[in-house]
């Protein structure tokens, strides 16, 4: 469809009174309203309201009248479960494009909740928010609060599960046999026992059906997209399910997500920063792989290899037998330190691949071998010590921009309340109350972050980010480089050893064989 790939991110969820959750707690939450629970007594007042774009609570024909209304709603879906384990409560939260006006985002999340659960018997209190982070980046987003227990034709909650009697192959329900009378067990009130077992009495619980919606959401928003000629296509499946090899980052929640927004990092928030560098690094990686494959094969590979046929390789010797003995070469059981930091691991095990390796390099021993080991490895940690050294550089100086855009405005405040006097520096003062309170905090932090004597330089900051951005950026192509020659070398120093082991053990089975012949000829 679009030239350009977004991943979606729908999630589900179950809330689960084990966990101290409450449905009334969630509808308060997504509708932006003071609701009141009856189950636990609590009033919930969500702590924020300004992102609300629309709420609303769509009801299947079957439902009481009444449960329009949110808080009689979920009260009774509160009350109708008894257990401390009780499951209360479907969950969704989903994106959607913020190139969308709120009124078609609205008819378009209502149409999708009315076709994928109102139309199979659920009650939905859905909303949409929107919000905007300190960099004005917005988040589009629908919740979905969901029932879970079925409604009767009387708009009575019914069982989630049901009792279903095991048939036989004539379609004949299987009675219990008593072991010792050999005759059909019965109860206390001599009714006759029939084998049987609990299922669900609705397919919502199905995780197919949780892959079904997903699906549905991201072809609904292409459908739109494409009608209205934004060229973004939603991909629903996940990294794992397209066959991408990249780490998927973690649900932050609320809580945490506002707190990152204020710019206080949060530990949830700083597992996905290391989750987003690590498949920086990993697609860093496979750029510098597909670049290597490209430039071995501009090279005029068959030429170089006929150059060396006529004088002895042992190193390529050995590639030949083993790719004649099993087709590729084998891979280490216990990955070698370079190893593990490769994910196309198939191209190692390539003999063509290792053969252009040995020979572009111009390795003809494992002598030789083991010297360029050596030397890259040398290379591997120098280039290791300085990336680390950027990295904190860089590192410190994006702390101290990000510190400083917070810093600035309430100093700039605090000056300003400075140069006041009188009844003008009093009212100043009361209308900035807040930000001339954070002042004190946040100019020790600043101070924190400097360095003996280190003066505030934004610009030069901004500057010297780029830079080392850049040097860093580069030497960790370098390293990546680096780090697949030495892969090659782990792998065929290894299949070295391991073709060593097993023609020992051929020559061992070998020559017990021919014992085993000379001792029954003897016989004979």
């Amino acid at each position: 469809m679009g030239n350009v790939t977004k991943q979606a991110s729908t999630r589900f969820s179950i809330v689960r009174r084990s966990k101290g959750q409450s449905a009334v707690e969630k509808a308060s939450y997504i509708s932006r309203s003071v609701l009141m629970s009856e189950y636990d007594g609590q009033t919930y007042r969500p702590k924020y309201h300004e992102d609300l774009v629309h709420s609303e609570i769509s009801l299947p024909p079957n439902a009481p009248k009444k449960y329009a209304d949110r808080a009689t709603l979920w009260n009774a879906v509160e009350l109708s479960e008894k257990g401390q384990k009780s499951q209360l409560a479907r969950m969704l939260k989903a994106s959607l494009p913020n190139d969308w006006s709120y009124e078609l985002a609205e008819e378009v999340v209502r149409d999708y909740v009315q076709r994928n659960f109102v139309d199979k018997g659920m009650c939905a209190d859905w909303a949409i928010h929107d919000s905007e982070n300190d960099k004005g980046q917005r988040n589009l987003h629908i919740h979905v609060l969901l029932t879970m227990r079925p409604l009767t034709e009387n708009g009575e909650w019914g069982a989630k599960q049901k009792k279903v009697y095991d048939l036989d192959e004539n379609g004949e329900k299987i009675p219990v046999i008593d072991k010792k009378t050999g005759q059909q067990k019965v109860d206390k009130r001599n009714r006759k026992q029939w084998k049987c077992h609990t299922a669900d009495s609705t397919d919502w619980n199905s995780k197919e059906n949780a892959k079904m919606w997903r699906k549905d959401l991201a072809d609904t928003i292409n459908a739109t997209n494409e009608q209205l000629g934004i060229a973004v296509h939603w991909e629903h499946r996940s990294f794992k399910e397209q066959g991408i090899d990249r780490e998927p980052t973690i649900h932050i929640g609320a809580v945490a997500n506002a707190l990152e927004r204020k710019g206080i990092q949060t530990e949830r928030g700083n597992i996905n920063r290391e989750i987003i560098k690590r498949n920086m690094m990993l697609e860093q990686a496979k750029a510098m792989l597909e670049l290597a494959k490209q430039e071995v094969q501009s090279i005029q590979y068959t030429k170089i290899r006929n150059a060396v046929v006529s004088v002895k390789n042992e190193v390529l010797e050995m590639i030949a037998k083993v790719a004649k003995r099993k087709g590729r070469l084998d891979l280490p059981i216990v990955s070698g330190k370079h190893l593990r930091k490769i994910s196309d691991r198939t191209a190692l095990q390539s003999a063509d691949n290792a053969e252009k390796f040995i020979t572009t390099r111009k390795i003809d021993s494992f002598e030789c071998l083991a010297k360029f080991t050596e030397d890259r490895e040398q290379k591997y940690q120098q280039l290791e010590t300085v990336h680390l050294s950027k990295g904190q550089k860089l590192n410190r100086l994006k702390e101290l921009s990000k510190m400083y855009a917070l810093y600035a405005p309430i100093q700039a405040t605090y000056k300003e309340s400075q140069s006041l006097k009188g009844l003008a520096k009093m009212r100043y003062d009361k209308e900035h109350k807040e930000s001339l309170s954070k002042y004190p905090e946040l100019k020790e932090r600043m101070q924190s972050l400097l360095q003996n004597g280190e003066k505030i330089t934004p610009k030069q900051w901004k500057a010297e980010i780029q830079s080392l951005q850049s040097e860093y950026d580069s030497i960790g192509k370098e390293q990546t480089k680096t780090a697949t020659e030495l892969a090659y070398a782990e792998v065929i120093s290894y299949n070295k050893k391991n073709l060593e082991r097993e023609l020992q053990n051929e020559s061992r089975q070998h020559n017990k064989q021919q014992i085993k012949a000379k001792r029954r000829e003897e016989e004979i």
